[in-house]
């Protein structure tokens, strides 16, 4: 099986590797200079004191042309306009389509795609780009995959042969899978990027914590949850597995990237406006990351 990967972040980078050892892998970088740096070096995953090549082919995305049995979208949810009217561009449209995004704003954009095949995802994995095609992997999580629109049964059997040597799981429904992972972006990420903290510091300082609490009881009313101590629990869990990680939105803003705060906050306050709920932490929160990301802009 031919696979497409586009972009080369950390995930992108660790997909790739690690999809290498199964499939047919090309990676479709933003610039000619990063896929240079992987034609000629590979891509260098290190996990604890392992470090592995892996050779696969890398092409500047302005040669993507759709023709691999699956392509895997790997980029920020704001980086996904020009992708999706690329798609819709092409006269021999995509066989099948996965999209790696935090948050669940990119929905929407999909129903615009003109692709019988669509496929959503939620990754779990600590990853860490280290150079244009060197990822370090922080902590082995799991990547969920669910059909967004199309065939199951090609979901399915791609699943069962990647779980081989990665893990990946098939989820039957995809809204629950991505709310979950929602939950535990919307909690951790923004917390932790104002605080500059690791994951972990969230539920170590009692005072941390107890921000915590009160933000889970805000978001828990606006999405109606049911069993909300499932997604607690989750969310915790999330938390211990990955203390020692830097969160994507903290990672985002040390190094002067816009974040996914509208993806991920911005879908929830949303709902609340929909509803016609008060979400005091949550537009608290929202304002300091984009205020954050103001300074960004200046600073670039």
């Amino acid at each position: 099986m031919r696979v497409g990967i586009i972009g080369a972040g950390s995930i992108g980078l660790l997909f790739a590797a690690c999809l290498s050892r199964v499939f047919n892998v090309t990676v479709y970088t933003r610039t000619s200079e990063q896929a240079a740096a992987i034609n000629k070096n590979g891509i260098v995953l290190l996990s604890g004191s392992e470090e592995t090549v892996s050779k696969v082919e890398a092409l500047p995305i302005t040669d993507w042309e759709g023709l691999e049995d699956l392509t895997i979208i790997a980029v920020k949810q704001y980086q996904l306009v020009p992708i999706i009217e690329r798609i819709n561009q092409f006269t021999d449209k995509p066989c099948n389509l996965l999209f790696l995004q935090n948050g669940m704003g990119h929905l929407k954009l999909l129903e615009q795609l003109k692709v019988n095949n669509l496929f959503v995802g939620s990754v779990e994995h600590g990853a860490l780009k280290e150079n244009l095609f060197t990822v370090r992997l922080n902590g082995l999580g799991t990547t969920n995959v669910a059909v967004f629109r199309g065939d199951s049964r090609f979901l399915f059997s791609f699943t069962a042969a990647v779980s081989r040597v990665f893990p990946m799981n098939y989820q039957e429904e995809y809204f629950t899978m991505l709310e979950k992972k929602l939950i535990a972006n919307a909690m951790i990420n923004p917390l932790t990027a104002i605080l500059q903290v690791k994951n972990g510091v969230l539920v170590e300082n009692p005072f941390y914590f107890k921000l915590f609490q009160n933000l889970f009881s805000e978001i828990t009313t606006i999405l109606n949850l049911r069993k909300p101590e499932e997604y607690w629990a989750q969310v915790i869990n999330i938390c211990k597995k990955t203390a020692d990680n830097h969160s994507s939105m903290l990672k985002d803003l040390e190094a002067k990237r816009l974040t996914e705060v509208d993806a991920i906050l911005g879908y929830i306050l949303q709902e609340a406006q929909r509803q016609d709920k008060k979400s005091p932490q949550l537009e608290m929160l929202y304002y300091l990351i984009k205020g954050k990301e103001k300074q960004v802009e200046v600073l670039k």
